[in-house]
C-alpha cells in the first residue's frame, strides 16, 4: 500500500481537486458559511456503571448547501451523531453549531424553537414523520401552526411544497392510502414547512425498495438544489450514498475517511469518478479503511516512510522493501 495515487482522467482530476479544496475549508474558524460544524465531539453513555463511547472526538464541517451522506456500521456513532445535530441529546464534550446556533449554550425553550424552525427531521419510519389521522395536506401544515405563520401563507406553502416534491395527488390522503415513497416525500414536505437551513434524514429510504427510494432521493436533491437547503442524510443505501457528491464515513465514533465525487451521475446513469481519502484528525490520527487493513493483515501497528511528495505505509513484517 504505496502512496502514489491513481491517474486520473484531466476534467475528472480537476473536479476532483476542487472538492478537495472545498473539504479542506474544515479547519475554517466558526464564523464561515458552515451550516453545521462538529468540534471533537464525543458522547459518552453510562449504564449500570459500564461507559461505552458512542463519539470518540468527532469532527465534521457540512458547508451552506452540500447535499452529504453519512454512512458506517451499526454502532459506529452515526444515530447518536443525527440526535444531536437535531438537539434530542447533548454532547458530554466538544461543541457543535449548526445553522448559526451553538447547540450545547441553547435553553430548553431556545431548543424547541431550533427544532421548529432551524432543522427539518426525515426519519425512516413514517410514523415518526406523519400523523395518521391527519391528511398530507394537514400534516404540512401543521409545523406552520405551531410557529404562527398566517393561514394563507401556511396553504400557499403546503400546495407549493407538495407540488415540488410530486404528491400533490396525495394532498387529502392519510398516510395509510399513501405509498411508502409518497409518505416520505411529504415527510421531506413537513420537514422544510417552516423553510428551515438545514435537513437531516435519518435511513429516509431504508425501508423502500431501489425503484421508490429512487423518487425519494430525487425529492431531497429537488430540496438541496431548488430551495437550496443544506441535507445531511444517513444511508446504508450504496445507490443514495453514490449519488452525492460527498459521501463521509463514521468508524468507531470518529468521521474516518470521505469519499469525493468530481460530478453527480448524469442521466444515463453512469457514475463519477469517485476517490476516497482518509481523514487526518487534530491529532494527526488517520484510521485506515478496514479493507486496506484486512487485505495486508495490519494488526497492531505499520511503518512509515516519507518521501518528498507522499508517505509510504508498510505493514508490521520484514518482507517489504526499505529505504
Amino acid at each position: 500500500m504505496t502512496g502514489q495515487p491513481p491517474e486520473a482522467a484531466p476534467e475528472a482530476a480537476s473536479g476532483i481537486a476542487e472538492l478537495g479544496r472545498e473539504v479542506a475549508a474544515a479547519g475554517v474558524p466558526y464564523d464561515t458559511d458552515a451550516m453545521i460544524m462538529c468540534d471533537r465531539l464525543v458522547r459518552i453513555f453510562a449504564t449500570d456503571g459500564i461507559e461505552v463511547q458512542a463519539l470518540q472526538g468527532l469532527d465534521l464541517f457540512v458547508a451552506k448547501g452540500e447535499l452529504t451522506a453519512i454512512v458506517g456500521a451499526s454502532g459506529s456513532g452515526k444515530s447518536t451523531l443525527m440526535n444531536i445535530l437535531a438537539a434530542l441529546d447533548v454532547p458530554t464534550a466538544g461543541s457543535v453549531r449548526v445553522a448559526g446556533h451553538d447547540l450545547a449554550a441553547l435553553t430548553a425553550r431556545e431548543r424547541t424553537q431550533y427544532r421548529r424552525k432551524a432543522v427539518g427531521f426525515v426519519w425512516q419510519q413514517s410514523e415518526r414523520n406523519l400523523l395518521p389521522y391527519l391528511t398530507a395536506w394537514q400534516n404540512v401544515l401543521m409545523p406552520m401552526q405551531f410557529s404562527a405563520v398566517p393561514r394563507q401563507a401556511r396553504g400557499r406553502r403546503a400546495g407549493e411544497l407538495l407540488d415540488l416534491f410530486g404528491v400533490a395527488p396525495c394532498a387529502d390522503r392519510t398516510p395509510a392510502k399513501m405509498s411508502g415513497g409518497e409518505q416520505q416525500r411529504v415527510a421531506i414536505a413537513i420537514a422544510l414547512a417552516n423553510e428551515p437551513a438545514v435537513l437531516l434524514a435519518d435511513e429516509p429510504t431504508g425501508e423502500l425498495d431501489s425503484e421508490t427510494a429512487r423518487t425519494v432521493f430525487d425529492a431531497l436533491r429537488t430540496a438541496n438544489t431548488e430551495l437550496g437547503v443544506t441535507i445531511l442524510v444517513v444511508t446504508h443505501d450504496p445507490m443514495l450514498s453514490g449519488q452525492v457528491r460527498r459521501t463521509v464515513a463514521i468508524r468507531d465514533g470518529r468521521t474516518s475517511s470521505e469519499t469525493l465525487r468530481d460530478r453527480d451521475a448524469d442521466a444515463t446513469g453512469t457514475p463519477p469518478r469517485a476517490v476516497e481519502y482518509a481523514l487526518v484528525d487534530r491529532a494527526g490520527r488517520v484510521q485506515l479503511p478496514r479493507d486496506m487493513l484486512d487485505g495486508l493483515q495490519i494488526r497492531e501497528r505499520v511503518r512509515l516512510d516519507a518521501e518528498p511528495d507522499h508517505i509510504r505505509v508498510w505493514p508490521d513484517t520484514d518482507d517489504h522493501p526499505r529505504g
